[in-house]
């Protein structure tokens, strides 16, 4: 075991006697962001590990307790084990294994570092894509044993798909093969035709053993044939291109609207790209209204710049149309806008992806509801080829398109730069991830392409006839009374004398029943999750379209899922949607089993039927609640009718 009393664990004495001047050492350091990725177990945390300890980053006590844990639950016998530096959950240290992402600040006389711990199990790679989206190099360890594995390819592709430029080959556990060279250059000729493969022009390989600590700080003496830099030297040494958001336009997402008092309305957020002065002329997006720079705030009192990467309040000479989730950008260089995108995706959560179910989407500081389509197809990660795909799974990377229910201000993820200068990343403004709206998960995390043509070339055509004329033309106010629950419950019989009742006192209404949409609108339609979504997606716009008209617009519909009728919901204007859940029993219901649906599936000849082989998500919060074995159908009715006329 290590001497814990070594003087060069010691705290650095000029701490202690000039807390000032060391700081002021430190200040000026360049930062560098990177992370250890790659298979499980290739010893990626003790690599970490062995970096903290021979950056004498580890002071006394918690080296004493790291020789502790080592006895009692390290694994490489009486010696240290690096790893429990970094695995700090105890699942991780009872396995063995990275789960979560774990961050670690250390430096050195040169730079300062922050690294990203990231898990090699592909049950975790949506953590791995967490820590790839700050880094600006990439550490992509391999076990000298074991070769280019699966993980190895997907963790570079991703690294690779972010915008990470600097990328290490670290050949690690060369210990356990007696520094045998061949061994070394066959990985580094397999990973090289990989890299070219997926777009990484050039990489640097290190042969090393993080336990060991050969060529991580110290030249190692059982490697004279490699003559390159140690893991160190090169992480203290790499270009991080820290003025690239500075050579960019202006532009900064506004955050929040400074209103502390009656005389003074500023703009606070973090500038993203480019430089701005006082005076300069900016342009407001979406809105495409322009001004000028009055002054730049910040805690400290005005400045007369702001660069990117620094979080400002701006004044502007002008009052215009500005709020959170606009961007303040340069005014002859603004974002586009559009609403429907072609993004590559990575999709992190346990269950499928449904094409057209509607997720929050978050990119800076908007937040917009979206939908994807059916993949163009997924990547195979091993040889990347074009995989014909429905859906995508846990981890799965694939291209499809995005539509959003309102303009989005972006920028392409990755610009390609002209005459081969390299391409420029936005990941601010490029990159999003999508949130499920009833768990608040993050279900993936997304890069924006391009916008889609059709997008710029359809626009929304003003009508002089507004929805509130209609209405008052029809002396009523429009509703959707979106009826839902088991097939059997009743829906359509309620829904029908529902309408007959409106009928009867002049009101304008129609009924849209789930059986009659799918022998026309809906006839392509079939029963599984992803078309089930679609069904509702369409007979939502369809109501939505009728209400524009002043109608009362009934609907009978299974629609099992709550985040689809939560999409519906969005679509219409605040109070006009109505949930009436016809709450019946499955036993009940299938007792009824009036079109002998029931007995098919039970059978096993009808397929996805909601409440035996497809789910039906009830309704938490429904405006109207009819229970049917307690109510008749026109008791349900004319409380259905009071309620939609406000009786």
């Amino acid at each position: 075991m290590t001497d814990t009393k070594d003087p060069v664990y010691q705290t650095d004495a000029l701490i202690a006697e000039d807390i000032e001047k060391y700081l002021e050492t430190h200040q000026h350091k360049t930062m560098l962001r990177f992370i250890t990725c790659g298979s499980v177990d290739d010893g990626k945390s003790t690599l970490i590990g062995r970096l903290l300890y021979d950056a004498k980053m580890i002071f006394e006590d918690q080296l004493e307790a790291l020789e502790s844990d080592s006895r009692r639950v390290g694994t490489q016998g009486q010696e240290i084990d690096f790893a429990l530096l970094v695995d700090g959950l105890a699942a991780e240290r009872e396995q063995g294994i990275t789960i979560d992402v774990a961050y670690r600040f250390f430096t050195t006389e040169k730079r300062k570092f922050i690294v990203a711990d990231t898990p090699g199990h592909e049950q975790y790679t949506r953590n791995m894509v967490t820590g790839a989206s700050t880094a600006d190099l990439a550490v992509i360890l391999i076990d000298a044993r074991k070769g280019v594995l699966v993980q190895t390819r997907r963790h570079s592709y991703l690294a690779h798909l972010v915008g990470i430029k600097n990328i290490v080959l670290a050949v690690n556990k060369m210990d356990l093969v007696d520094y045998d060279r061949a061994t070394y250059d066959a990985i580094v000729a397999e990973y090289r035709e990989f890299a070219r493969q997926i777009g990484i022009a050039d990489f640097t390989a290190i042969p090393i053993s993080g336990f060991k600590g050969d060529n991580v700080t110290d030249r190692s003496a059982h490697t004279p044939w490699y003559d390159g830099p140690t893991l160190m030297e090169h992480l203290e040494t790499v270009e991080v291109s820290a003025d690239d958001d500075l050579a960019k336009p202006f532009r900064m997402p506004v955050q929040w609207v400074n209103r502390p008092n009656l005389d003074f309305r500023g703009f606070s957020g973090l500038v993203s790209g480019g430089a701005v002065k006082p005076g300069d002329p900016v342009r407001i997006v979406p809105s495409g209204k322009t001004s000028t720079v009055k002054s730049i705030v910040t805690f400290d009192g005005d400045v007369a710049e702001a660069q990117a990467g620094q979080s400002v309040t701006i004044t502007l000479a002008d009052e215009v149309d500005c709020s959170r989730g606009s961007v303040i950008a340069a005014a002859d260089s603004p974002p586009q806008v559009a609403d429907q995108f072609e993004t590559t995706v990575v999709w992190m959560a346990d269950e499928p992806l449904l094409p057209g179910r509607s997720y929050w989407l978050k990119l800076a500081t908007q937040t917009v509801s979206a939908s994807l389509q059916p993949p163009k197809y997924a990547v195979d990660v091993n040889t990347m080829e074009h995989l014909a795909a429905k859906t995508l799974d846990l981890n799965a990377i694939g291209v499809t398109e995005l539509v959003t229910d309102k303009p989005l201000v972006f920028l392409p993820y990755r610009e390609e730069a002209n005459e081969g200068m390299g391409g420029t990343l936005n990941k601010t403004l490029g990159g999003f991830i999508l949130i499920d709206k009833l768990t608040n998960q993050t279900v993936a995390a997304g890069m924006i392409h391009f916008a889609l043509r059709r997008s710029q070339n359809v626009h929304w055509q003003a009508l002089d006839i507004t929805r509130e004329a209609r209405a008052d033309l029809k002396n009523q106010k429009p509703k959707v009374l979106w009826f839902t629950g088991l097939s059997g419950s009743g829906k359509s019989t309620i829904a029908n004398l529902v309408e007959k009742r409106l009928h009867r006192m002049n009101r304008h209404s129609f009924l849209l029943d789930g059986d009659n949409v799918r022998h026309g609108l809906n006839k392509d339609l079939g029963f599984t999750d992803a078309d089930r979504i679609e069904n509702i997606r369409r007979v939502g716009e369809v109501a939505r379209l009728m209400t524009d008209a002043g109608l009362i617009v009934v609907t009978a519909f299974i629609s099992p899922f709550r985040a689809e009728r939560e999409m519906v919901r969005s679509m219409c204007a605040e109070g006009e949607f109505v949930e009436v859940f016809i709450d019946t029993p499955l036993s009940v219901a299938e007792e009824r089993d009036v079109k002998g649906l029931y007995k098919k599936a039970r059978e096993g000849n009808l397929k996805n039927f909601t409440g035996i082989d497809s789910p039906y998500e009830a309704p938490e919060n429904p405006e109207i609640r009819i229970d049917t074995t307690k109510m008749t159908a026109d008791e349900a009715a004319d409380m259905i009718v009071e309620y939609a006329l406000g009786w």
